[in-house]
């Protein structure tokens, strides 16, 4: 699915296509909530969890590998070629 058809997707659709095609990568933890990184394709999607409802909130796209530097450190590269 190309990022332009992603971005145009409803909250429900955006949640079906990520869950049943996208790899997540990487999560961060906040106080109230959980970010996931998923890859879907040649971009990334950050899926917005909120801990207390265990809903997800929003959608983030980013683009290229430049708008996920900060989650790099983190990817567990030996995990993802198993």
């Amino acid at each position: 699915m190309k990022l332009s058809e992603f971005i145009l997707l409803n909250e429900a659709d955006k949640k079906s296509i990520v869950m049943s095609n996208a790899v997540v990568l990487a999560q961060r933890n906040y106080p109230d909530s959980i970010v996931f990184l998923f890859q879907l394709d040649c971009y990334y999607v950050e899926a917005y969890c909120n801990k207390a409802n265990q809903s997800i909130e929003e959608y983030r796209v980013l683009p290229d590998t430049n708008a996920i530097s900060h989650y790099l450190e983190a990817i567990q590269v030996s995990d993802l070629i198993k």
